[in-house]
């Protein structure tokens, strides 16, 4: 049966280690001494070097039986057991008590008390000691002589050698057992701190890995020596690959914040994730210092703060509307009266004109038409600047793309081809004036923006639960997702990147002749009905916007928000036109 213990298997094979170096020292010896004498004892070496290979054959024996034994403890004691004997040989054929030899028994106590117990130890020494006065006796008693001319030691002498040497031994025994007890003590606490020692990096390394933000450290050089999961989620580079890496190319800006004296710093820049998406990270830096305050590199803490920037922008362009709001308050009705009296003037003026005056007649048409556009503007402004509030309910997508569809077709230019793709029984929960006007805008601003033609798709989904999820204003409502998705793509000239954030500002346009209000208009009326609305865009391809708004609830018998009637469809006219 193999041995279980493998501390105490280990310290089996130590002990046969020493058996052999101190055999081949004993060995050595002998022969140092014989040559040193003069007067060389062939037979004493002959009979140690018997000892020597005896000792070599049962170190030999006993690693050949190691694996066999069930307890590593008994065969320890066959192994001190065998040293002494072999020890006895050698002291006895060189002599016994004149023997040099004798400290071989202090040797075997010393290492039986730091490789085992204390019992262990007791015991090698008082086997020792009896071994060692046996060979007195025999000696005294003439058994195993070499040399006969020596004189046998005396009765008093032998028992004066035992107890002397007994007693060393006695006490090397106690003192070794005592600083293998402290030897012990000391590898047990260091094996209490080792494991606490691998508790505590586990514990570190799952906190820095269960982190909510992204954290990477570097040396002093910006070489990044970690880097967490979170930052690997963001910005879509394998720990792997980033470690090793400078920083500036990981997270360009961070870097430059080294440089600055101050301990802490705090910066946000634009940064673009490993697959492409466009996010906008907040990081904080700070120096990493050693355990004496010494400067050894740098942490870098960061988080994807790309919702929050996007709700600053609409906080920001909610304030802007604001302040529109009341400004046309004022403005409204100072600016349509007098327009109201210019174009009546001029109509009476160009109703007593007479057939001739035809320069003059068409002078007038053109600051009736002018009055007209700019009285349309303002209304325009007016509806943007002062939404009424939405009246929600159920809207059948498939029957107002449809309609949208054929009305656009009619109007739309011969170079530009239509697609409409809907989800069959799609229904959405808003506004159905707002969501046709919402709609429109996005149609005219996708065939305005095809100057040479192209094609613009029209398409609405349900989303699944998963993406649902990604939105934290909707929840999923059973089996289906609370979100419907409408997205118009056109494949005109595309918005440049820089312009991007801009696109729903009011009165921003690219257009010479754009109003600036279309765009604007769309992202007020999802706002007001609970949704979002985001766009997508690359120069030369063209450009996507998507429109989430939540489904309609589904119906219940008593459910105070069922609605009453079917799915409607908008019926009306629209309040202006696409930015």
């Amino acid at each position: 049966m193999p041995i279980v213990d493998e501390r105490l298997s280990r310290r089996v094979a130590w002990l046969m280690l020493a058996r052999v170096v101190l055999l081949l020292l004993v060995l050595g010896a002998a022969v140092v001494l014989e040559a040193s004498a003069g007067h060389p004892d062939s037979r004493s070496q002959g009979w140690v070097l018997r000892a020597v290979l005896a000792g070599l054959a049962a170190t030999i024996g006993s690693g050949l039986l190691l694996r066999r034994f069930r307890s590593p403890l008994a065969f320890g004691v066959l192994q001190i057991a065998t040293d002494i004997g072999v020890a006895t040989a050698i002291v006895h054929v060189t002599g016994a008590g004149d023997s040099v030899f004798s400290f071989l028994y202090v040797i075997i106590v010393a290492y039986a008390a730091l490789l085992f117990d204390r019992r262990l130890s007791v015991g090698a020494a008082v086997f020792a000691s009896l071994a060692y006065t046996a060979s007195l006796v025999a000696t005294s008693r003439g058994l195993g002589v070499l040399d006969p001319a020596l004189p046998p030691p005396s009765l008093l002498l032998v028992i004066a050698d035992a107890s002397v040497k007994s007693g060393a031994l006695l006490v090397v025994a106690s003192l070794s057992s005592g600083l293998s007890r402290e030897l012990a003590r000391a590898d047990r606490a260091l094996d209490e701190r080792t494991r606490d020692f691998g508790r505590l990096r586990d514990l570190h390394e799952l906190t820095v890995q269960s982190l909510g933000s992204g954290l990477l450290t570097t040396d002093p050089e910006g070489i990044v020596r970690s880097f967490n999961r979170e930052a690997q989620r963001i910005t879509g580079v394998a720990g792997a690959d980033a470690l090793g890496q400078p920083i500036a190319s990981l997270l360009p800006g961070a870097g430059q914040l080294f440089e600055l004296d101050a301990e802490r710093q705090r910066e946000r820049i634009a940064f673009t994730s490993a697959e492409g998406t466009p996010l906008h990270l907040g990081f904080a830096t700070s120096v990493l210092r050693d355990a004496e305050g010494r400067p050894g590199g740098h942490v870098v803490i960061f988080q994807d703060i790309t919702a929050i920037v996007e709700m600053e922008n609409d906080l920001r362009r909610s304030e802007r509307l604001a302040a529109v709001g009341e400004l046309a308050a004022g403005i409204a009705h100072e600016i349509r009266n007098p327009l109201a009296s210019i174009s009546g003037s001029v109509q009476m003026l160009q109703s007593g004109l007479s057939e001739e005056d035809l320069e003059q007649r068409r002078l007038m048409d053109i600051v009736l038409r002018e009055t007209d556009r700019l009285d349309g503007l303002i209304s325009d402004f007016l509806h943007y600047a002062r939404p009424a509030p939405p009246e929600r309910k159920e809207v059948d997508l498939t029957a107002l793309t449809s309609e949208l569809q054929e009305m656009y077709d009619t109007a739309r230019p011969a170079d530009v081809t239509t697609g409409f793709e809907v989800e069959a029984d799609l229904r959405a929960w808003a506004d159905p004036d707002q969501l046709r006007q919402l709609l429109w805008n996005l149609l005219l601003n996708g065939g305005q923006a095809m100057d040479d033609g192209g094609s613009l798709q029209v398409a609405a989904r349900c989303l699944d639960a998963q993406e649902a999820a990604l939105d934290g204003r909707h929840h999923v409502d059973g089996e289906r997702s609370a979100q419907v998705e409408i997205t118009v793509s056109d494949t005109g000239s595309g918005i440049d990147p820089e312009l991007l954030d801009r696109v729903f500002d009011p009165f921003f346009t690219t257009k010479p002749r754009g109003s600036g209000l279309g765009l604007a208009m769309v992202h007020r009326i999802v706002e007001a009905n609970e949704g979002t609305v985001s766009v997508e865009s690359e120069l030369g391809k063209g450009t996507t916007f998507r429109v989430r708004l939540p489904a309609a609830p589904r119906r219940q018998a008593h459910g105070p928000e069922a609605p009453a009637s079917d799915a409607v469809v908008a019926d009306g006219g629209f309040a202006g036109d696409a930015a």
